[in-house]
């Protein structure tokens, strides 16, 4: 799995996969009192929320790049899945912190290749236009 330039566990869980419905609706009452349904597709805005799958951790090394990916304002990167599905996505700052990281054990200071359980919140736009 890779997350712009960063390398990724394969074992990383998608889990909010299946709770993104693709068609908005709104509804509404007329002043007849008919309901007033609008539907379409959505384009982008599909919540993607990562995190290690029990057993496998990421070294502190690959968190310390997710902090500069997570630290660049509106910066879109390529998502590619173990499946070879791909996305464009940016960080998603509304639902909690966009990159959460813990130690399976404090230290003081820890080595590059200490283990994190670690969680990300994405979320799909548009990729920019082809040059």
């Amino acid at each position: 799995m890779m997350l712009d330039s960063v390398e990724l566990d394969d074992q990383f869980e998608w889990v909010d996969e299946f709770e993104w419905d693709v068609i908005a609706q709104e509804q509404e009452r007329s002043l007849s009192g008919a309901l007033l349904v609008q539907e379409g597709v959505k384009l982008y805005g599909r919540p993607i929320t990562l995190r290690s799958n029990g057993g496998v951790w990421t070294p502190l090394s690959d968190v310390r790049q997710l902090e500069v990916l997570r630290d660049q304002a509106g910066r879109g990167m390529p998502l590619t899945l173990p499946d070879g599905r791909e996305f464009f996505v940016i960080f998603n700052r509304i639902n909690g912190a966009p990159l959460e990281a813990r130690p399976l054990e404090r230290l003081v200071n820890p080595p590059d290749d200490h283990p994190y359980d670690v969680s990300l919140r994405l979320i799909t736009v548009a990729p920019p236009p082809a040059p």
